[in-house]
């Protein structure tokens, strides 16, 4: 027994020698993938020596004799502290993620392949001013020489069995592509939804469910649009349909589904401390390890330039930040900027018509490379207009016109934002730049203000954009774009203040170039615009306290409604919590959750009755209710029409409290009981790294804490689990050490560098922190190859 027990002892203590071994290994292994941040390395391609000043976290301030310089050592701080990153960005540009993750990718590299951005990518390039090319050339040199530079692969590539691919010029233009996807999606999925309500649905109807109600609106020019008629009971009764088509609407539907949003706004010199412009920007985004943004300066003094901000790994350029004269940022502009072409069919197989008569379909191949496995082939039909991307349910396939797909719809116009010296020449070099459509707000260091439109916009004629339409006749479709020069702006607004929050931003021509492509709801916008207009001698810090704003004001008008029918429900413990509502998406208010459900769930349901019939057409019919239609929701409970009532119940009393039940009875199961289920419960960080969604046993080691948050989608602090303020600043050129900027996680992409967190628990709890980089902490020379 003691020999048993001698032998048992000696294998436990080999087997823990070896796994300490293995520990050790993995160990050196991440330690060796670390970059040197301190002392002198050689870079090619330099034409001075230049700097990577790191502060204590990990800021750097990037300086060289040239912008070239610049971009080539950006470049290679970029590759040091995040290059997986940069590497999922090209691959989800070009749909090239399964050649590194496996075959899980496959369907997603199928769905982006369709877009052809790899050879898109090479087309913008190749068409780039020389200047402009050199740059992202000598920005993929330096990513290629700060990979080269690292003793070891980035673990994720060790974990993978992986090598990274070296960086090329075009490479940067696809992580653009990367967010083109990200902000637009890739086949106007809402329009095929509203061409299926559209065909389902009296038009009157139709109208009613896709367009907004303007009494909620804050768009920055005062316009308004018209009223939609409520349809009349000879228009549309569901008394007079098949009781049986309301079934499946009982339950809550999407009550959880996340919202989303970004803000800016700028406050002019003239109602601002000091009489200098403030700008505030919160672009929101998915939330993830690293964090999408890569805070830096960038100096190269002989040419005048010194630019400070948030940088997107993979492109040499602050996407958002301040030049010491001119600060800009950037919300979505939820335009319309994709056309879903109906294509009927010619008179001969595997063609189509068009103005000119029938035309073949165009066939691709595209061969998809998939790690571990072997390549997947697709098969692409292309029309003149567009991919084909599917059929409309009815018979007719369906092309895709996308702005993204055109020549001249990507270029790198941002970059003239780093010299611009005021607002005019700021809105001239964004406006209507080549890049994802976005509402540029501006701020000048002599005090002036203004709201810009980039992105191309095409002349559209002959279709309805907000439907899938044919373009076959002659004259119909996109003819060529909107001039630059003619991008809808709105300069020096003569109450000093602008501002935007994915709600519609003008009227008029303007709005109808840019289009509806399903704007977010205009609560936000009117909190911030009530915010700012209350605002005397404002300051970056009241930039802050707005930002931070998590009052519902919104769901205010909710409570009663809410309490009302909880009352006729019966529901008096509930009834107490949404009556002690602290009025905030607070982390420690259990009623604040119920009556975000309830609204959330009214609109669901009343959105999905009156779809009724389009539901029941199509069963795949997935398209949730638009955000904004909240806002006909309550229109709906304030006129009560019976005809668009479900005709299961007797009055609209009675379906509000049959709801009202269903919210405190399917309340998420992180509740244990209805009081302990607050807000914090459930608004809980989810900000993971890509390994650890793959590998949860990663997660403690690589995610960032999973903290409860305040704030949800109708509150300038836009908040979920996984989506939320990728970056937060307001800075007011000229002054930037006034300014302040937090990231939801540090500078670094590597779990064992000091700078992986660095910045999140400010970020978390809304302390200001610098917008300017710190003092130097270490520092890194970089040397040009003497020959």
């Amino acid at each position: 027994m003691r020999r048993t027990a001698r032998v048992a002892a000696w294998i436990l203590g080999a087997l823990a020698v070896v796994v300490l071994a293995a520990a050790a290994a993995v160990w050196f292994a991440l330690r060796a993938s670390l970059p040197d941040i301190e002392g002198e390395t050689t870079l090619a391609g330099l034409s001075a020596p230049a700097e990577i000043e790191r502060d204590a976290a990990g800021v750097p301030v990037i300086r060289g004799a040239s912008r070239a310089d610049v971009a080539r050592a950006t470049g290679y701080a970029h590759a040091q502290d995040r290059l997986f990153q940069m590497d999922l960005l090209r691959r989800t540009g070009a749909g090239e993620l399964a050649a590194l993750l496996g075959p899980g990718l496959v369907e997603t590299d199928r769905h982006i392949r369709t877009h052809q951005f790899r050879l898109r990518a090479r087309e913008a390039l190749a068409a780039l001013g020389e200047g402009e090319r050199a740059l992202l050339e000598a920005y993929a040199e330096g990513v290629n020489a700060g990979t080269a530079a690292l003793a070891a692969r980035p673990f994720e590539y060790l974990l993978l069995g992986q090598s990274p691919a070296p960086w090329c010029a075009e490479d940067s233009i696809l992580v653009v592509h990367a967010m083109w996807i990200d902000l637009q999606g890739l086949d106007d999925a809402d329009e095929q939804q509203r061409g299926r309500l559209a065909a389902a649905l009296p038009d009157a109807v139709y109208r009613l469910l896709v367009e907004p109600d303007p009494a909620w609106e804050a768009p920055l020019d005062g316009s308004r649009l018209p009223e939609v008629p409520m349809p009349a009971a000879e228009q549309y009764d569901l008394r007079t349909l098949d009781r049986s088509l309301f079934e499946s609407l009982d339950a809550p539907g999407a009550g959880d589904a996340a919202k989303v949003g970004s803000n800016n706004w700028a406050v002019a010199g003239s109602r601002a401390r000091g009489g200098g412009a403030v700008l505030a920007n919160d672009m929101h985004l998915g939330l993830r390890v690293p964090n999408v943004w890569y805070r830096a300066r960038l100096v190269a003094a002989a040419e005048g330039l010194d630019v400070t901000g948030a940088s997107l790994p993979g492109v040499p350029a602050i996407v958002a930040g301040s030049n010491g004269r001119v600060a800009w940022g950037f919300t979505n502009s939820y335009g319309d900027f994709q056309d879903l072409v109906r294509l009927e069919a010619g008179p001969e197989a595997d063609t189509y018509l068009t103005a000119d008569g029938p035309r073949a379909f165009e066939l691709d191949r595209e061969t998809i490379e998939v790690a571990g496995a072997d390549p997947v082939t697709l098969e692409l039909r292309r029309t003149i207009w567009g991919p084909v991307i599917g059929d409309d349910g009815d018979g007719h396939d369906l092309a895709l016109a996308w702005t993204a797909h055109r020549t001249g719809a990507t270029d790198m116009a941002l970059l003239g934002l780093e010299r611009a010296r005021d607002l005019d020449g700021a809105a001239a070099a964004i406006g209507g730049a080549g890049m994802p459509a976005q509402n540029v707000m501006i701020a000048d260091a002599g005090g002036r203000i203004g709201w810009v439109l980039s992105g191309r916009l095409p002349l559209r004629a002959g279709i309805d954009p907000k439907r899938p339409s044919p373009w076959h006749a002659a004259g119909a479709g996109w003819q060529g774009w909107l001039p630059r020069e003619a991008a809808p702006r709105l300069l020096d607004p003569p109450a000093g203040l602008a501002w935007s929050a994915n709600a519609r931003v003008v009227g008029g021509e303007d709005f109808a170039r840019i289009g509806d492509g399903d704007y977010a709801a205009a609560a936000r916008a009117r909190q911030i615009r009530d915010r700012l207009t209350r605002l005397d001698a404002a300051t970056a810090i009241d930039m802050l306290a707005i930002q931070l704003d998590e009052r519902a004001d919104y769901l205010a008008y909710w409570q009663p409604v809410l309490l009302a029918a909880l009352g006729r429900a019966g529901e008096a413990e509930a009834a107490a919590l949404v009556a002690g509502w602290s009025g905030r998406a607070a982390v420690d208010d259990a009623g604040y959750r119920l009556l975000r459900d309830f609204e959330r769930h009214v609109a669901e349901r009343a959105f999905r009755t009156i779809a009724a019939p389009a539901l029941a057409r199509w069963p795949e019919f997935d398209w949730r209710a638009p955000e904004r239609f909240t806002e006909v929701a309550w229109r709906l409970l304030a006129v009560r029409p019976p005809h668009l009532l479900d005709p299961r119940f007797a009055d609209w009393d009675t379906w509000l409290a049959d709801i009202a039940v269903r919210t405190v009875r399917d309340r998420p199961a992180a509740c244990a009981n209805l009081a302990d289920c607050r807000w914090g419960a459930i608004n809980v960080a989810r900000i993971r790294h890509p390994i650890s969604e793959a590998m949860p046993v990663l997660g403690r080691f690589l995610d960032m804490p999973a903290e409860p948050l305040p704030g949800d989608w109708s509150m300038p602090r836009v908040q979920s689990p996984g989506f939320g303020a990728s970056e937060r600043f307001s800075v007011s050129p000229g002054r930037e050490a006034e300014g302040y900027f937090h990231m939801p996680g540090g500078q670094s992409g590597h779990p064992l560098s000091p700078f992986y967190r660095a910045g999140h628990a400010a970020w978390v709890r809304g302390e200001a922190t610098p917008f300017l980089p710190g003092e130097a902490a270490h520092m890194l020379r970089l040397l040009p190859v003497v020959r």
